[in-house]
């Protein structure tokens, strides 16, 4: 699967949402901007996980349940922090059962 570094995320169309898959090249990301296109706020997690098919998995939450306003947007600019293996771990996000939003990924 190639790199995608734009989203709509609904999260009527699943619980999980693949950001950036395993074995992308793209473990070096600079930001990751995540805009609310809800009409109420939107409540999201981001996290690395290891292959979520070989039925038991390693998560690692880098936000957990952060709401974030209607007409709001939050950046994560920290490379430190969004830097991955991706050859191990691909990258996840989960929103609200109603919720949608933008989601644009820098590298």
């Amino acid at each position: 699967m190639a790199f995608k570094g734009y989203h709509n995320v609904n999260g009527a169309n699943g619980v999980d949402v693949e950001l950036i898959a395993l074995g992308d090249n793209a473990s070096n990301v600079k930001s990751i901007l995540f805009s609310n296109t809800d009409d109420a706020e939107v409540t999201l997690s981001l996290f690395l996980q290891d292959d979520p098919t070989s039925g038991v998995t390693s998560t690692f939450y880098i936000l957990k349940n952060i709401k974030i306003p209607t007409n709001s947007s939050l950046l994560l600019d920290d490379d430190d922090l969004l830097m991955f293996d991706n050859q191990t771990y691909g990258l996840y996000i989960t929103v609200g059962s109603g919720d949608t939003m933008d989601v644009i990924i820098n590298r």
